[in-house]
């Protein structure tokens, strides 16, 4: 799993990385998008996309994929 935050330019987090990082195999995107105050976690890779997306806003908790098994608390991003 890559993890990661929005930094001053969030559409090269967004867009480019996520595509990258899906080409690559990697099996799960975690996102915390500062500017959108929600998370995003992209599953199931295939080319250079993913074909699984789960959002949550900032105070509710995503659940991310096995192995880890957890539900993310995002009350502290709020």
């Amino acid at each position: 799993m890559v993890a990661e935050v929005t930094s001053s330019r969030p559409d090269q987090d967004r867009i480019a990385k996520r595509h990258c990082y899906a080409r690559a195999g990697i099996p799960s995107h975690l996102l915390i998008d500062r500017d959108k105050s929600q998370v995003s976690v992209f599953g199931k890779p295939q080319r250079d996309e993913y074909t699984e997306v789960h959002l949550a806003p900032f105070g509710q908790p995503p659940a991310l994929p096995d192995p880890f098994g957890f539900e993310l608390d995002t009350k502290p991003f709020l």
